[in-house]
């Protein structure tokens, strides 16, 4: 593969090479959004995750202990906003693409990654308390953040040795971790629902009321995560699916998932500064 079709595969972490029924025009097109799209993933989201990481740093919300995975999500968000800079940079440096690849996995693994460990984390807080304190200490998510960025150090390795040469395994390999991340989300919510199903009112009741409000919230933030990985993944894994059943890589249809993933990125974000008050005031500005 020459360089010019490497470069078409990394600008969109997604889109291998140009469709052939592709007109001029579509492509120009195509090319402007995707600039644009970068742009606004760069300047909107690094201060925004620059923020939230000098708010838990400071003890603005419940400390770093408590926000240690929160904190990881928004470096490896950081990461994936200066991807877009190198993205941006590969149209018109060839040399940087192979650090592109490089980041394609920071991209598709670490943010639902990240996600998947928040919502076990709620999971273990709300089905299995006694487990959940048992490793609430800052050691055990050191531990488990640490065995995470090992993963996404794995699937970057993987990205850069296939998505420009093999990109049907690239395929394969969006599609599954889409799969995979989508049913542990899946298990925490309908874990958790059944929890709050079974807490009927005791002898404590107003106790009783205090937790399900709790459970209710976490229930909440569950729901949200999880639209947001199907936002992120849906898109994604269809397209890779009908990229291996045709084996034809269609630019046009790949645009509409940068899209999703990248406005998904803002969510976790969004929910933080709410629950911190930190969003009304900025709203306020």
């Amino acid at each position: 593969m020459d360089t010019e079709e490497m470069n078409n595969c990394t600008v969109n972490f997604t889109t291998p090479v140009e469709s052939t029924n592709s007109t001029t025009n579509s492509y120009e097109l195509l090319y402007i959004l995707n600039m644009c799209m970068h742009c606004i993933n760069f300047l909107f989201g690094l201060p925004t995750h620059s923020y939230v990481i000098w708010l838990i740093i400071t003890g603005t919300g419940n400390g770093v202990a408590f926000e240690f995975v929160i904190l990881n999500l928004s470096f490896s968000e950081i990461g994936i906003c200066l991807n877009s800079v190198i993205s941006l940079l590969s149209f018109w440096f060839s040399g940087i693409i192979i650090l592109n690849t490089f980041l394609v996995g920071l991209i598709i693994t670490g943010r639902p990654l990240f996600q998947c460990l928040i919502c076990v984390e709620r999971y273990l807080a709300v089905v299995h308390p006694v487990i959940f304190l048992k490793y609430k200490p800052l050691r055990y998510r050191v531990i488990g953040c640490t065995l995470a960025w090992i993963l996404i150090l794995g699937s970057c390795v993987c990205c850069m040795l296939t998505v420009a040469s093999h990109y049907i395994v690239f395929m394969w390999f969006i599609f599954l971790q889409f799969l995979i991340f989508l049913s542990i989300q899946l298990f925490c919510l309908v874990a958790i629902l059944r929890a709050l199903k079974q807490s009927g009112p005791g002898e404590r009741g107003r106790i009783r009321n205090e937790e399900n409000d709790k459970i209710r919230r976490v229930i909440y933030l569950i729901l949200v995560t999880t639209a947001t990985i199907v936002i992120i993944y849906v898109p994604l894994a269809l397209t890779a699916l009908y990229t291996i059943v045709t084996k034809v890589m269609i630019q046009d249809v790949w645009f509409p998932a940068v899209i999703c993933y990248i406005l998904a990125g803002f969510v976790q974000s969004v929910i933080y500064l709410n629950r911190t008050g930190k969003l009304s005031c900025l709203c306020s500005l």
